[in-house]
């Protein structure tokens, strides 16, 4: 069984355009794969977005770079017990905006933004190797760096 990391590269609107900019990231958004290959988690930095998942039949492959991790039955249900756990949780812009100009990570409990949540989402179900990556050690969570802890990952899984 198999989840995919989907990054966002295409166009977008004036988010996107910011949030590359500031991230120095080609990577403006990401979203969660389930192993049926056609529903999407995440959550988007529009005003009333919320965590969920969404089915997405079709998608321009153009528009995204796509990493994907094997997986047991027992991460996938801890996925799926996140995805519920967390589901309709808002959007963090104050944590977001405060961890990109501080030099603390800003976390509003109940609120994530998109790599936020994937990064957690891999780790509380092991699929991120805690002594690998350490997201409580990363100030920022921005998709371009979770893009670079997720090729870390798959690097350290194909050495061992």
């Amino acid at each position: 069984m198999q989840i995919k990391i989907a990054f966002y590269k295409g166009g977008g609107d004036w988010r996107n355009s910011v949030i590359r900019w500031w991230t120095k990231s080609i990577y403006s958004h990401a979203e969660l794969i389930l192993p049926d290959d056609y529903t999407w988690v995440s959550i988007s930095p529009r005003l009333n977005s919320k965590v969920e998942a969404k089915v997405k039949l079709e998608h321009n492959p153009d528009m995204w770079d796509f990493v994907s991790f094997d997986i047991t039955r027992e991460q996938f249900e801890t996925i799926m017990a996140f995805v519920q756990c967390t589901s309709g949780c808002r959007y963090d812009w104050f944590g977001m905006l405060l961890s990109q100009f501080t030099p603390f990570r800003i976390k509003q409990k109940g609120r994530w933004y998109c790599s936020e949540w994937i990064s957690y989402a891999l780790r509380i179900s092991n699929v991120f190797d805690w002594k690998i990556i350490k997201i409580y050690e990363q100030k920022d969570l921005s998709p371009g760096r979770l893009h670079r802890l997720v090729i870390k990952q798959k690097k350290m899984n194909i050495a061992s």
